[in-house]
């Protein structure tokens, strides 16, 4: 199998260090990855999918939040545009996308639905969990794709996130809580295929079920590539026989 490209897009302050991670996740899974980001080219057609990964918190403009909510926080507003036309972008280009963190957070804005801005206040914020190991339990919701994908049973996970998803995007459902209620995972209904998880599976390369995450985006990313490349030899034979 040809690997597929996936555009992945990263902080301009962590992701020479994060992206490696994502990229060897992706080809342990049977796909490459290409860097993206505010100083570095997005380009739509070199890719058959998409990663919007973690980073800074979303700036609260972007969904009607409170801009007093998290003074001092990191915002990266240049990120935020960028991120959001790429996730409209490819839904109506039937480019499959994954959301990490930070990611899954920008799905749902993308698609109409806002963020919790502060969830450890709203949740406890001795339930915070500071460690890239899987200490936070979640449950995964049945008759979801999280559930095809990576199975029904419970799940450890490494969620290090701030904000968290709130009121649901267009199109969008929930596929997995923690042990307090908080979403930590959402999907889109329909096709194409867009998955958020608000935990960190590129540290969780060893996981199988984590490593499963990344397979449901190349595998969708791949059926998307064989279809694009039919169409262009049908149009290309057509165009031969005029």
């Amino acid at each position: 199998m040809i690997r597929p490209t996936i555009g992945v897009t990263t902080s301009q302050r962590s992701g020479w260090r994060i992206f490696p991670l994502v990229n060897l996740n992706l080809w342990l899974t049977g796909g490459r990855g290409l860097r993206w980001g505010v100083s570095r080219p997005a380009d739509l057609d070199k890719v058959d999918g998409i990663i919007i990964g973690g980073g800074d918190d979303i700036s609260p403009e972007l969904y009607g939040g409170d801009s007093m909510i998290g003074v001092g926080v990191r915002l990266d507003p240049a990120r935020d545009d960028l991120e959001r036309s790429l996730a409209e972008q490819a839904i109506a280009r039937n480019i499959p996308i994954l959301g990490i963190c930070r990611g899954a957070q920008m799905l749902n804005v993308a698609f109409g639905g806002d963020l919790d801005q502060d969830a450890w206040t709203t949740y406890g914020a001795d339930r915070k969990i500071r460690t890239i190991l899987p200490r936070r339990r979640i449950d995964v919701l049945d008759d979801t794709h999280l559930a095809r994908i990576a199975g029904q049973e419970d799940m450890s996970v490494n969620a290090l996130h701030s904000q968290a998803v709130c009121r649901l995007g267009d199109g969008m459902r929930v596929s997995a809580r923690d042990e307090s209620g908080m979403i930590q995972a959402v999907e889109r209904v329909r096709d194409p295929f867009a998955l958020g998880v608000q935990w960190h599976p590129e540290h969780l390369f060893y996981a199988r079920r984590q490593r499963a995450v990344f397979r449901a985006l190349v595998v969708a990313a791949h059926a998307r590539a064989q279809a694009r490349n039919q169409a262009t030899a049908v149009h290309d034979d057509a165009c031969g026989r005029a």
